[in-house]
């Protein structure tokens, strides 16, 4: 799809190219007024290839499409009695890159707790079978897919393989191949064998990254590996590859999320020593830092700064620097830095109104909160997850529980699903007030509904009414 997406647009304008020359030749003549155009293009003619190549690209993905549904359903009746390798060979599917994308997608989008182990073998299967057709070979998007449905079924054993595989035929190791190795791995334990692998290798793709480096820095600091991005930076310095900004941001943030506040500013010293100016993500995580630690004068300060250098505060800024006030405890603050960024033209979304009301839930200042909540309505933004979450939560602290209950059908009415820890906060709350039936219709209503059935258990004690 993505090379329909890339191409599409240039076969678009090419009539229009072919007219222009065709004009410019018929004009380097002598013509009346009442002479026919001889290019034999009109403006009408240009739609109408416009719309026969909109027609064409819709119904190549429609066709892509139907042809990979045709395909998964054959595999999914794959078992005794029916074998889907040669059910595949007897369809003898003209196989491209957008279709096995297609197919993988739809196996991985049907997994979930309890068929996650099928799904990875009709993956293989279906992998292993397209690799052998003629005139199709696997590329690195083929292998990512795989992998992650492999990672997505906790077989690590078989992604190793796939892994060796693809870098046995030369194909590139991209970003997004190490990004879901490291998901996945991380929490194995392997994380270090994992990067050590990627420094080595000399098939490692790193875009859309300047340096390998980087890319791998990027992905540890995704996974919360943190002591491991140290690591990595100092084989970074070894190999005499120099920092950037976000080399620099990435181990800014590494810094202070291990409470190593003394290297952090060192390392804002040593970037500025090397000649590089903070960029927007430096000084969002700079702002958020002095939050947290109680100093808004100084975040202040560091505002007006960003002003008066052109690099002007966007909402993300005041967002962050209001959650670590929040974070602080420190109210007023929050509410000051909220009213000023409306001053400076940043209106706030629906992130920055979850923050400022997760602040006043905390506080126990939760009429605050609901007032927020009504205003972020009547200003057109929708709440998500964690909005409904947080007014739920300051619901059940204020002992308003039907209205909790109502909270959370009006989300679910609205189109926003609930996640496991709307559920686990509601009922929580309910049991510890001594509302176990109450409780217990949550957790029915929830599977009912199909949700986080795999997390069923964690509901100590709940017997199905």
């Amino acid at each position: 799809m993505k090379h329909m997406l890339l191409f599409g647009p240039r076969s678009i304008h090419q009539p229009r190219r072919r007219c222009l020359l065709l004009r410019r030749l018929s004009d380097s003549g002598h013509r009346s007024d009442d002479e026919t155009n001889v290019s034999g293009f009109t403006d009408e003619d240009e739609d109408d290839q416009q719309e026969a190549n909109i027609l064409h690209r819709r119904r190549t993905i429609e066709s892509i499409r139907s042809e990979a549904d045709h395909i998964f359903s054959i595999l999914q009746k794959d078992g005794p009695g029916f074998n889907a390798r040669s059910a595949l060979d007897e369809l003898h599917p003209k196989l491209n890159g957008p279709l096995v994308r297609e197919v993988l997608r739809l196996i991985s989008f049907s997994m979930n707790a309890a068929n996650k182990l099928r799904s990875a073998k009709l993956a293989f299967k279906f992998f292993n079978w397209a690799g052998h057709q003629h005139d199709y070979k696997h590329q690195t998007h083929a292998y990512n897919l795989t992998l992650k449905i492999f990672a997505d079924a906790e077989e690590l054993k078989a992604m190793w393989r796939l892994l060796d595989e693809m870098t046995q035929r030369g194909l590139p190791v991209t970003a997004r191949t190490f990004n879901i190795l490291i998901c996945t791995c991380g929490e194995a334990g392997l994380a270090r064998k994992i990067v050590e692998r990627f420094i080595m290798t000399k098939t490692f793709n790193y875009r859309p990254f300047k340096s390998s480096f980087n890319a791998i820095l990027h992905s540890l600091l995704t996974v919360e590996q943190y002591r491991l991005i140290e690591w990595v930076y100092q084989q970074m310095l070894l190999e005499g590859h120099s920092p950037d900004v976000l080399t620099y941001n990435i181990l800014l943030c590494a810094k202070y999320r291990l409470e190593k506040l003394d290297q952090f500013h060192r390392l804002l010293d040593e970037m500025a020593h090397n000649g590089l100016a903070p960029d927007l993500h430096t000084y969002n995580l700079l702002l958020h830092v002095l939050g947290k630690g109680g100093k808004p004068l100084a975040a202040l300060d560091l505002l007006n700064y960003m002003d008066s250098v052109g690099c002007h505060p966007r909402v993300i800024h005041f967002t962050n620097l209001i959650d670590g006030l929040s974070r602080a405890g420190n109210l007023d603050a929050c509410k000051y830095f909220f009213d000023e960024m409306e001053k400076k033209g940043c209106k706030p979304d629906v992130v920055c109104y979850t923050v400022m009301i997760t602040g006043y839930v905390v506080a126990g200042e939760f009429e605050k909160a609901h007032e927020l909540f009504d205003e972020m309505l009547v200003r057109g933004h929708l709440p998500n997850v964690f909005t409904y979450n947080s007014m739920i939560r300051g619901l059940c602290i204020s002992g308003r529980f039907d209205e909790a209950c109502t909270m959370l059908k009006d989300m679910e009415a609205k189109g926003c699903t609930p996640n496991f820890s709307v559920y686990s906060t509601l009922v929580g709350r309910l049991r510890t007030a001594g509302k176990t039936s109450e409780a217990n219709s949550v957790i029915n209503h929830m599977v009912e509904k199909g949700h986080y059935l795999h997390l069923l258990s964690k509901f100590r004690g709940y017997r199905r009414c």
